[in-house]
């Protein structure tokens, strides 16, 4: 029977613990978000596409598309969609080609602040980087030469209809920001809520044990499946903040939070990103299942890779010193 102290005892506690996570996320966010705003303003990202356009002539990708990614992999998804939005009546890609980038931009962006989410979970940066950088190459060539093996998606792809608008004034970008940190405050509180209730009624038990198998099969610990729903389907901001907070109260071993950041950062937010995407002109191919295919199989052999090693190497290799 729930009484009134009950109930009050209950969003105490969510508060709390929405407060400590959105803390852990705005520590991070904030100030990265200033330094990427000063890059913007300084112009330094075509240098950065500059150095980027041999990488992408590898994945079948014009030389241009550098600065696309760039975009992306310092300031956000949107980023990066605002810069291919400039750039498309002069790039004439082909829909095989706009989904390889599409879904590169998917798999590796937003580092300043992702990357730093996993650090805080325990990563070591350079690791994190690797993973998704590397592997977005890797995706993005096996795509390449999988669309021209089987000569689909060769049209040529049309622009999009939704073309995002964005004020470039600095109190337009401050005024964003601050409603970015609202909207992170009423997912973080109504995600532990759910998850609290979730718990309460031991549906996360039943959920668990649905789920397990899967997890069992990539061989990821069942504590930090719950949290891992989470970034795969919102994103690594929510999924990651979680996954800090368990990683910082012992409730998940540190493999086990490696192999869960690894399969999120690999593919994450698949609802609202791949729905993005597909509106961009990307085809589902890779957008969604080629991206989740490949995140499953690389999590799987990283784990098999590894499962063996000491504690004391795989810390040395993947982890930072507690």
């Amino acid at each position: 029977m729930f009484t009134f102290n009950s109930v009050l005892r209950f969003f105490r506690k969510i508060i709390n613990e929405t407060a400590q996570t959105a803390w852990i996320l705005f520590k991070i966010m904030i100030p990265i978000s200033i330094a990427v705003k000063i890059i913007q303003e300084l112009n330094l990202l075509p240098y950065l596409g500059k150095a980027l356009a041999p990488l992408m002539n590898l994945v079948g990708l014009p030389g241009e598309t550098g600065l696309i990614w760039a975009s992306a992999l310092i300031v956000n998804i949107y980023g990066g969609i605002l810069t291919y939005l400039s750039l498309a009546p002069t790039l004439s890609l082909t829909t095989a080609q706009l989904t390889i980038l599409l879904t590169m931009i998917l798999v590796a962006h937003t580092f300043p602040i992702e990357l730093q989410i996993a650090r805080k979970a325990g990563i070591k940066t350079v690791v994190m980087f690797i993973i998704r950088f590397g592997f977005a190459l890797v995706l993005g060539f096996i795509m390449y030469k999988s669309y021209q093996l089987l000569d689909v998606f060769q049209s040529s792809a049309p622009l999009p209809q939704i073309i995002p608008q964005k004020n470039s004034t600095l109190i337009a970008w401050a005024i964003n920001e601050l409603q970015n940190y609202a909207t992170i405050l009423v997912f973080v509180f109504s995600l532990l809520t759910i998850l609290e209730i979730l718990k309460i009624t031991h549906i996360i038990d039943l959920i668990n044990k649905a789920l397990y198998p899967m997890l069992k099969v990539l061989g990821i610990g069942k504590e930090v499946l719950p949290i891992t729903m989470i970034g795969l389907t919102l994103g690594i901001s929510y999924g990651g903040a979680f996954i800090i907070k368990e990683a910082n109260e012992g409730k998940a071993s540190r493999r086990d939070v490696f192999y869960a950041m690894t399969l999120m950062g690999l593919c994450h937010s698949m609802i609202e990103d791949t729905l993005l995407m597909v509106a961009m002109g990307g085809n589902v191919s890779g957008i969604l299942f080629a991206r989740i295919i490949f995140a499953l199989l690389v999590s799987f052999l990283l784990v098999k890779a590894t499962k063996k090693m000491s504690d004391l190497k795989f810390n040395k290799w993947f982890l930072i010193k507690n």
